[in-house]
């Protein structure tokens, strides 16, 4: 599907050609907060589940079994998310996304949060065609490198979505292999398929 409205050739999207991609159904954001739209990105926010990442040993990236299981973190009396120090936490976004095959994406931390000593990061790439049939959630990494646990507040702003318009991709991301774009919860790491053992 052609773009809709007048768009550079590259570059990033601003706070009015978000709002008319999301308009045009180029880019679809469930659910869509106004408030949310930065000059150049969309804010997303923390889901409300979250998962601790437990390693009982080395892991072999080429072994399942390795992996580090998924321990979910409950949230405390007043909804809040513990981190520990140190752990290694993976949550959603609260928002699906999904991109056209003509836009790209590059997700972020915010700086407020970088200045708590709290690494909120993704593969930050997010491909043409991510989540375009239904839309899919965005797996966040969160590490806590203080020396004491922090509490996040699920449904509060916790990084950024870049958009930057494309000529296109010949192969969108839904259409590859053991890809994330369906995911509607955290999915553990699927890497061993690309690797070849199980």
């Amino acid at each position: 599907m052609p773009l809709s409205w007048p768009a550079p050739r590259r570059g990033i999207l601003t706070d009015r050609a978000i709002r008319r991609a999301h308009r045009s159904g180029e880019l679809t954001i469930t659910p869509f907060e106004p408030t949310l739209v930065r000059p150049a990105a969309i804010s997303l926010r923390l889901g409300h589940e979250a998962f601790a990442l437990e390693s009982t040993g080395t892991v072999d990236i080429a072994d399942r079994s390795t992996y580090p299981e998924l321990r979910p973190k409950e949230p405390d009396a007043e909804g809040r998310l513990c981190v520990d120090p140190g752990e290694v936490v993976l949550a959603p976004t609260l928002e699906k996304i999904g991109l056209s095959e003509r836009l790209a994406g590059l997700v972020d931390g915010t700086s407020d949060y970088a200045r708590l000593g709290i690494s909120v990061v993704l593969c930050g790439q997010v491909s043409p065609g991510f989540g375009n049939e239904k839309g899919a959630v965005l797996t966040l990494e969160i590490v806590n490198h203080l020396r004491h646990p922090v509490l996040l507040h699920p449904g509060a702003r916790i990084c950024n979505l870049m958009l930057f318009a494309s000529t296109g991709s010949e192969q969108p991301y839904g259409t590859l292999p053991h890809n994330y774009s369906s995911d509607h919860n955290v999915a553990p790491s699927r890497l061993a398929d690309h690797v070849g053992r199980n």
